[in-house]
Order: C-alpha cells, then structure tokens, then sequence
C-alpha cells in the first residue's frame, strides 16, 4: 500500500496593504508572505474504494461539513481531472493550524493536497497549470506552492519569491472566543480611507513598499486591517500589547485576523510570553526559509 505524508505549513503576512477596491469587486493587495512551522499534517494512502476518502481530525467542525467543500478534497479532485482511471485514495487531514484566524490553514492544506498527490501518483504537471489550479481554489493558495518569504500583488495569487531573512521565532496567540470571518474585515475597513487611496498615493505607496520587500534585514512589520478590527475586537489590541510588554521585538495581527504573533528574540523567551495568555491557544514556532520548505516538501515549484 502506498502511503504519502507532506506537512501543511501555516504563514504570517508581514506587511498587509490594502490599495483599494477592483472593479471585479476583490481588493488589490500587497502583501508579504511569510511562511512558520506550526502545521497541520495530510496523509495520503492508496485504497480499495473508488474516489476521495477524506477524514479530518483535530477540528469538529471540520469534520462535520460535507467533505467535498473542503479544499483539500477540492484540490484532489481538481487534479485528478487532469488523468483517467485514477486509483482509489484515502487522505486524513490532521489539523493543528486554528481555523479563520488569518494563518492561512485551509490553503496550505490545498497547496499541500497538490503536491502531496503528485508525488502519491509518481507524476508531474506544468507548473503553470499547477499554479492555476491553485489560484482556482484561492486567492492564497499559490503562495503555498512556494513557500519562504514572498510578495503577493494583485488579490494575493501573484506571487514573487522574495530574499529570506534570518530565522526568527515567534508565538502566536490565538484567542478562542473570537472569529473575524474576512469578509466582515474588509466591510470594516473605512470607505473612506479606500476612496483616498488614489492611484498617485497608491503608486508612491507601492515605491515604498517595494523597497522594504528586497531589504536583506526584513521589513517593519504593518497590516492595514489593525485599525478597523481592533475597534471591534479590543482584546486583540490588548493581546498585542501583551506581547510587545513581554519582550516581542514586534507584534501584529496575523491577516485579517483573530491571531496575533509576536516576534522574539529566541524560543524561550517566547515560551515564557506564552504563561501571559492562559486562556488562549498559544503556538511556539519559527520562520521556515523557502530552500526548508522546498526540501521538506520536496518541490522546487518556480514562478
């Protein structure tokens, strides 16, 4: 029996900008990608039944929706279209990453689905339709092809590798009485401060941004959705200064939220951070570079 396992790591975005909205209704984005070793885990094996079998463990309510509206199983049976009379498989899906916390677990499950199911079949596909089956499921999905630190443009699938910074390691503080769906984050962000973004503020704006992406030192951490879903969600304010009075060289709220990292100068340090939030699920992780990730999942994936 032929068996697969390919880890499905979770990312931070470092710089989170929103320049405004597109006349195809989604928001132009620049973003940096970062990806950390927390991670959920997918295990592939061969099976006598026909189709996707999907299991998941570690979310319940995960495990209790319909399984082909999960994007792992989304993912698979997007690629198997690709070739007939492909065999049976059976994929358990162990999640660790929290859910709508802004870490990026669902796409990385499918990017992971992707390259895990290639290699359980032993074939290869053209990059390009790879990466456009994974921009088919979401708009963060490509980057998890890549891996290491990136700039997103465009709603978030445009991607270009970036140079990877130091190793750092950070805690992230996931609190479990409060979701922020992403769509309610973008209708908090004020019309008005969209509206002023013109394209000459945008274009400078980009300049800037561009500069800070290529800088060997990293970049200065910053998320346009702070103001609009900290007003609403007060406790994540606090969590960040939590963080910052606890020795985090920096804090921010992990995409649209409800996450929030800091980053520290070493583990320990972020393990004693961590007793400040005894109520709050707390992950202990580190910066994974793009040559770790292609070589634990073992893709080369360019773009």
């Amino acid at each position: 029996m032929r068996e697969i396992r390919i880890p499905a790591y979770a990312k931070i975005n470092l710089r989170l900008e929103v320049l405004g909205k597109r006349d195809d209704g989604y928001h132009e984005l620049r973003t940096i990608f970062q990806t950390v070793s927390l991670r959920d885990t997918l295990h592939f094996r061969s099976s006598s039944r026909p189709g996707i079998t999907l299991t998941i463990r570690g979310n319940e309510d995960l495990s209790r929706e319909a399984a082909e509206k999960n994007l792992v199983y989304r993912a698979i049976d997007a690629l198997r279209a690709e070739w007939k009379h492909q065999p049976g498989v059976e994929i358990t899906l162990k999640k660790n990453i929290p859910a709508g916390r802004g870490l990026g677990g669902g796409s990385s499950d499918a990017a992971a689905a992707l390259l895990g199911y290639l290699q359980f079949l032993g074939k290869n596909i053209e990059p390009e339709r790879l990466l456009g089956i994974a921009a088919g499921l979401g708009a963060d999905v490509p980057f998890f092809l890549l891996g290491g630190r990136a700039l997103g443009v465009s709603k978030g699938e445009e991607i270009y590798p970036l140079p990877d910074v130091p190793r750092f390691s950070l805690l992230i503080v996931s609190p479990k009485e409060i979701h922020v769906p992403t769509s309610d984050a973008y209708r908090w962000l004020h019309v008005a401060e969209l509206a002023s973004l013109t394209k000459a503020a945008a274009d400078h704006k980009l300049y800037k941004f561009c500069a800070l992406c290529w800088s060997a030192q990293g970049v200065r951490l910053s998320n346009d959705f702070e103001p609009a879903v900290f007003r609403r969600h007060p406790r994540l304010a606090q969590i960040k200064r939590a963080l910052l009075q606890s020795g985090a060289s920096e804090a921010l709220l992990a995409g649209s939220g409800s996450a929030v990292f800091g980053i520290f100068p070493s583990p320990a340090k972020a393990r004693r951070a961590a007793v400040g939030f005894p109520h709050d699920q707390c992950f202990i992780c580190e910066s994974v570079s793009r040559k770790r990730y292609a070589r634990v999942l073992k893709t080369a994936f360019v773009v």
